[in-house]
């Protein structure tokens, strides 16, 4: 793809859009980037772009700009709605993201991991598979190092595994994985999409450039994603958790039961993965799990190294991460579960009673879905942040519930109410940027409230 001398126009600069600024210079470009965010004008890695020949217009988006672009690179957190965006797909200007760009680049095969939730540890665990296996990983995407990074380096992997979110999938046109994974779909984002059939779709576009040749992998108990998937021309792998795959015939899956994982690759024999093996708590882990070894074995992976780094892994911070033990109560930090679907999901995987802290800026997720989950597990509620009193409202009829002002202040009122035996969980609901930058701070600042109370 020829890039020396093409206007080319980045939208946003975030960790991403920096990077891809940076690769287009490598390459030529004339490059242009803008940020509504008049505040990125303090960040060091922005202003470093200004020696390296990059435009910057901070604050402000210039019309003429999207106009007179041969090419729009539009970060992940920039709809691909906004008016001047629509003005230049109008006049037949190209507007990709930095995944399809890095794409047209790489030419080792992807492995790409979507999903509501559990984007990251899978990524992260199929990538540890495939380390095992003996191969050399480059993993990132949506975590960690954009795929542009990679893009522009001279260090080379044999696989590439890429966490991809809708957002980035909005802006693909040729972007093919080799090996394509979907793990759920459940509501969230209902602010920047349609309804939930748009994000739904926004989602499947992980496997509308495949082709005969590469593999599907998705929730074979899942109707929404079972329906989506119903016909793409990839080579299907699903997994369950429930037996429900075709009448259990013969095939490519991964069967979950209390016991284990069956893996059955092109009808050959079966490989088992112990349950007790596994660190990681919860139903939905074992769905993680079970997604990671399939595309791990489509991708080359080895039985071997599948277990080797289920052996070692615990997961990840803010992922239903244990915290500590006080006089009796456990404390968890999930405070990655940003949607409606993923408290569910922690809540089912507790056999005792929870006190839940839930809050922060609702994503136009409808919080009436957790009300059996509330009523079967959780003791009381503490609610705060922007959705504190629409969270009190839908659920506090059902459990006991309290407003708190402050992180601190929740965990000190869940410390007062939980009694021995029983588990704190912050599983907020909602996006952090109501109160913090991002869902990371929020969990640290739970993790620090939590180890106050253990010093006393």
């Amino acid at each position: 793809m020829k890039l020396k001398n093409n206007k080319i126009l980045i939208v946003g600069l975030g960790k991403t859009g920096v990077s891809t600024a940076k690769f287009l210079k490598q390459k030529g470009a004339i490059v242009t980037a803008t940020d509504s965010n008049k505040e990125q004008e303090q960040d060091n890695e922005v202003r470093s772009l200004i020696d390296l020949g990059v435009h910057l217009e901070i604050g402000y988006h210039k019309p003429e700009s999207f106009e007179q672009a041969d090419m729009i690179i539009l970060s992940p957190g920039v709809p691909h709605t906004i008016a001047p965006v629509k003005k230049a797909k109008a006049k037949g200007i190209s507007v990709i993201g930095e995944i399809e760009m890095a794409s047209r680049f790489i030419k080792e095969p992807i492995v790409a991991v979507t999903g509501t939730n559990g984007k990251t540890t899978t990524t992260t665990l199929l990538g540890e598979m495939l380390t095992q296996s003996g191969f050399k990983v480059f993993v990132g995407g949506n975590i960690g190092n954009p795929l542009i990074d990679y893009a522009g380096s001279p260090e080379k992997a044999d696989i590439i595994v890429a966490e991809i979110s809708s957002f980035q999938l909005d802006t693909i046109e040729t972007f093919r994985p080799k090996v394509g994974v979907l793990l759920n779909i459940a509501e969230d984002h209902m602010d920047r999409y349609k309804d939930f059939n748009d994000y739904a779709r926004s989602k499947c576009r992980i496997f509308e450039n495949q082709k005969s040749s590469d593999v599907a992998v998705f929730n074979g108990a899942d109707p929404t994603t079972r329906s989506i998937c119903r016909n793409i021309i990839s080579k299907k792998l699903v997994f369950s958790n429930n037996g429900n795959l075709d009448s259990k015939k013969p095939g490519n899956n991964a069967l979950i039961s209390k016991t284990n994982i069956l893996f059955t690759i092109n009808n050959k024999k079966a490989e088992s993965l112990e349950i007790s093996s596994i660190k990681l708590p919860g139903s939905h882990n074992l769905e993680n799990v079970a997604a990671s070894g399939l595309a791990a074995f489509a991708a080359g992976g080895s039985f071997k190294g599948i277990q080797l780094a289920i052996s070692s892994f615990k997961g990840l911070p803010h992922r239903f991460e244990y915290v500590t033990t006080i006089n009796g109560v456990q404390y968890f930090n999930d405070s990655k579960a940003t949607n409606a679907h993923a408290v569910e999901k922690a809540l089912h995987a507790f056999n005792v009673p929870v006190v839940l802290i839930m809050g922060g800026r609702n994503k136009d997720v409808d919080f009436h879905m957790l009300e059996n989950s509330i009523r079967t597990h959780v003791k009381k509620l503490i609610v705060f942040g922007e959705a504190e009193e629409e969270i009190r409202s839908t659920l506090g009829p059902i459990t006991k519930t309290e407003i708190a002002a402050s992180m601190d202040e929740a965990v000190a009122k869940a410390h007062a109410s939980a009694e021995p035996g029983n588990a704190v969980l912050l599983s907020p609901a909602c996006s952090s940027f109501d109160m913090y930058n991002n869902y990371a701070e929020r969990g640290d600042n739970f993790r620090e409230a939590v180890n106050g109370l253990k010093k006393g």
